[in-house]
């Protein structure tokens, strides 16, 4: 098995990680930013970055915005305020529509543009949602050797980066054995003075974490390398060239070599955000090849496989998955040698 998963970006460089504003602070960013990062957000979302974003720049505080919901006559509670523009619920509720509608009022902002950005989640007739952003523990359980790595690298669990779309190349050797993979990927930032990117590579069984080798390749460099031998584990800091400020996004690239692993039978990857498009492609080695393949997706790290997919293998020994709007959880492509 193979998991990889990300926390998100640490502030500054090498030091610890700032404070998280609270949630009704006032805008951290000149105007004409926040107005560029908005626009970003309501044209790629996700719902509460573009909420999060709107508030920050029409410089309410969540209980005045409380207050003006109030005086239409919407009840609704700065709690509720605030996990939705941080991502840990969406409005689900049918009287919601009504109160975004008031918020796009309320936040000077494009009738329907927030309101756009629920709609993949609203399950259409049937009134269902999919979920909002999940906690960082649901997706690897109850592995704290990966939390003492992020400890290491004063790197907190709550995201400070989402992926706006990602791609990437998984190369087995002739031996079945994960020999390499290639990510390339688009961040967007939740907060501002985020310059780095966290990922955590779990090898398979067998592996030898000391020889895995990190290669940046496009817009980053390696910063801090923490690695647990006894848990297969390598938490690897990518560092970008600047801050980004809120909203900003950022392409980089870069790459894994290991092939110490014994035999690998999946590649999975965690979201903790919807995640607008995801594209893995695995690539076996003839004559070493697979009898089957099918993608999967799980809630949590410990929950059973669903919509599990019969996937085909091509004439270039590869096999793939894609995803549009995936839903926070784990997204995995598993083979069959025999």
């Amino acid at each position: 098995m193979h998991t990889d998963t990300h926390p998100g970006g640490a502030s500054g460089t090498g030091g610890p990680v700032q404070g998280t504003p609270p949630d009704d602070a006032l805008p951290d960013a000149l105007p004409d930013a926040l107005t560029d990062a908005l626009t970003g957000a309501l044209r790629t979302g996700p719902f509460h970055l573009a909420l999060r974003t709107a508030v920050r720049r029409r410089g309410l505080a969540l209980h005045r915005i409380r207050h003006h919901l109030a005086e239409q006559g919407l009840q609704v509670s700065v709690t509720s305020l605030s996990y939705w523009q941080r991502g840990e619920r969406v409005p689900a509720r049918p009287e919601s529509v009504q109160v975004i509608r008031a918020l796009e009022h309320i936040l000077d902002i494009a009738p329907g543009a927030l309101l756009r950005l629920l709609e993949p989640t609203r399950g259409g007739a049937t009134g269902t949602t999919t979920r909002a952003a999940c906690r960082y523990q649901e997706l690897i359980g109850s592995d704290t050797a990966v939390l003492h790595l992020l400890d290491q690298l004063d790197c907190p669990t709550e995201d400070r980066l989402h992926t706006v779309s990602q791609s990437e190349q998984v190369h087995l050797g002739p031996r079945r054995e994960l020999w390499r993979r290639e990510v390339q990927q688009l961040v967007r930032a939740h907060r501002g003075n985020v310059d780095r990117y966290v990922s955590i590579y779990q090898g398979d069984p067998g592996c030898d974490i000391t020889r895995v080798r990190i290669d940046p390749l496009d817009n980053c460099r390696l910063g801090r390398v923490r690695g647990d031998q006894s848990a297969s584990l390598l938490a690897v800091e990518l560092v970008f060239d600047r801050p980004l400020s809120l909203g900003e996004t950022q392409p980089f690239r870069y790459r894994v070599t290991d092939g110490t692993g014994g035999e690998c039978t999946e590649y999975t990857r965690g979201f903790r955000y919807p995640v607008g498009h995801y594209l893995l492609q695995v690539y076996f080695a003839p004559p070493t090849l697979p009898v089957r393949c099918y993608g999967f997706t799980r809630r949590s790290a410990h929950a059973p496989r669903h919509h599990v997919t019969p996937i085909p293998l091509n004439g270039y020994h590869s096999a793939h998955l894609t995803e549009q709007d995936a839903s926070p959880g784990i997204v995995g492509l598993a083979w069959e040698w025999d």
